[in-house]
């Protein structure tokens, strides 16, 4: 019998040992959701992408030399979205709106209509604030649909970008 100089992996019952020419582990009894239990295979790819993106937007935001203004930060969910002026300097978010709030609460959620309404909602917010100038981030969702009518409805509100 002859010794293998190779290391096994033993996850869920299922002995496999790994192919050194192969960048990553492959075995003929293993699954795919048990390789990504022993994190052999990436499968948040996608999401990843969109965080490289969410990043790469807050920092040009930064470096763009525009520190004196305020952050509207978009969060879009299936059903909902999301609005928030967020001052970085201090760490505080001075307002927000959503389609949960009390003022949109008859509306449908999910439609560019609301998100319009939760934009000219956070621009009448900012306002009383006394705000008139910001820096859209779009969060690393594309500027379409319903992140575009929001930003749309704080420029009809009044908020300058």
């Amino acid at each position: 019998m002859q010794v293998s100089a190779l290391p096994v992996l033993t996850y869920f019952n299922v002995r496999c040992a790994p192919v050194l020419e192969a960048p990553h582990f492959r075995c003929a009894s293993a699954s795919f959701y048990q390789l990504i239990e022993a994190n052999k295979v990436s499968v948040m790819k996608k999401v990843s992408n969109f965080e490289r993106r969410r990043q790469r937007i807050r920092y040009k935001l930064r470096r763009n030399g525009q520190q004196d203004r305020l952050r509207l930060s978009v969060f879009r969910s299936g059903q909902h979205i999301y609005a928030q002026l967020i001052d970085d300097s201090k760490g505080l978010t001075v307002a927000a709106a959503s389609t949960l709030d009390k003022e949109l609460k008859g509306k449908k959620s999910a439609t560019i209509e609301a998100a319009r309404a939760v934009g000219e909602l956070i621009a009448s917010r900012a306002k009383k604030a006394k705000i008139d100038a910001v820096v859209f981030d779009r969060g690393g969702y594309l500027y379409h649909g319903r992140v575009k009518a929001l930003a749309e409805g704080a420029r009809e509100g009044g908020l300058k970008f």
